[in-house]
């Protein structure tokens, strides 16, 4: 390795650092205001919707590292929307898939795992439970492995469609991505 991509690296590793510390600060914020005031089941929800955005990342970013973008070049030369951000999700599937797997999918299992202590604690409250008696400790045990074995399950499962069916979950993503690019001119991804 040169020194021009040490250097190339550590610039990224730093952006990227900066850019997850942002998100998850907003996450944070935003999923602890949206839980205080919600009921305990509407918080389950929403502890599930950040696991599965979570496991749903996961599978995009190893989709892109797995995927060949042969098959674009083809519907690139026919101008099918999405072949083109397709091809650069594939070119660029370190950095695509740095972003899902570790900012995306890292917060939401870090955000998912502060969720579910509000909703431990809200439940308990709800049944007059405080905090550190036997019933909270068991929702507590009991919420925090669910959690746990949906993450990793749905890893899993993840990982095997995202092996399997790369070609068709990267352009379904490059179809979104040119969608929002041309309708809302919104530029999600750099030529560079």
């Amino acid at each position: 390795m040169d020194k021009k991509q040490l250097q190339k690296s550590i610039k990224f590793s730093l952006s990227i650092a900066v850019i997850t510390f942002v998100l998850a600060a907003i996450f944070s914020i935003v999923s602890s205001s949206i839980l205080s005031g919600v009921m305990s089941i509407i918080g389950l929800v929403i502890v599930f919707i950040i696991v599965f955005i979570g496991v749903f990342f996961d599978m995009l970013g190893i989709a892109a590292t797995a995927a060949d973008e042969v098959p674009f070049h083809a519907m690139a030369a026919e101008k099918v929307s999405g072949s083109k951000q397709a091809i650069q999700i594939v070119r660029n599937a370190d950095r695509f898939a740095s972003f899902c797997n570790d900012v995306i999918g890292d917060i939401s299992g870090i955000i998912s795992g502060t969720a579910s202590a509000i909703v431990v604690l809200q439940i308990s409250n709800g049944f007059g439970y405080a905090e550190g008696t036997s019933f909270h400790l068991s929702i507590n045990v009991i919420l925090t492995s669910l959690v746990a074995a949906l993450t990793v399950g749905g890893k899993a499962l993840g990982k095997f469609l995202a092996i399997h069916s790369s070609t068709n979950i990267i352009f379904i993503v490059g179809k979104i991505i040119a969608f929002l690019e041309e309708k809302f001119k919104i530029k999600v991804l750099s030529n560079k």
